[in-house]
């Protein structure tokens, strides 16, 4: 009984018996084509014409100055003319003052070109403003003008702060503290 119920099942199968489920379960797929509606291209309204509104007319203030003819006047009537007294003396003039320079017995190191900006081919003139003490060191170091490129205005900085050293500025024979500017200049020609 076993074996002839696996036979009809089997040959159930084989006949197509499932196939007609499936169809069944699934159904007929329909498929209508539309077609798709392209607007047309219309050409937009044309703009409103412009109309010029004329200024609105404000009638000028009627004014009527009435001036008595035995008022006093403040008109000028007679006019002395005398010399300006002498101006004061001039003060003595101030005592030169010399900016820092470069020391030639330092002279100033140029900064490694970093790499990154070497191999993107960065090129450019960082401006520095550099605070140099009375002894020549450097106290201080911003970015005047940017080369625009960042690794190049930051090596101009590092290198500056570590190695560079100035004659200070001078007020008369004194050294003084003062801001000077440097330019250095990345070329990818310079070695």
């Amino acid at each position: 009984m076993v074996v002839a119920l696996h036979i009809f099942l089997l040959y159930g199968l084989k006949n197509g018996l499932a196939r007609h489920a499936l169809e069944l379960i699934t159904g007929p797929v329909e498929v209508k084509m539309i077609d798709e509606t392209i607007p047309e291209d219309k050409e937009p309204p044309p703009p409103p014409p412009k109309l010029e509104t004329p200024p609105p007319f404000v009638p000028p203030p009627e004014l009527s100055i009435d001036i008595p003819a035995d008022a006093p006047s403040n008109a000028i009537v007679a006019v002395q003319t005398t010399r300006p007294a002498a101006p004061p003396p001039m003060a003595p003039p101030a005592a030169t003052r010399s900016p820092p320079r470069s020391d030639p017995r330092h002279p100033l190191a140029q900064p490694e070109y970093p790499p990154t900006a070497r191999r993107l081919g960065q090129e450019g003139t960082v401006v520095l403003l550099i605070y140099v003490q009375p002894d020549g060191k450097v106290g201080d170091v911003k970015i005047h003008k940017s080369s625009g490129f960042d690794k190049l205005d930051e090596a101009a900085v590092r290198e500056a702060k570590r190695s560079w050293r100035f004659i200070p500025a001078k007020e008369g024979n004194n050294p003084v503290a003062e801001w000077g500017q440097f330019a250095v200049t990345f070329r990818l020609t310079d070695q």
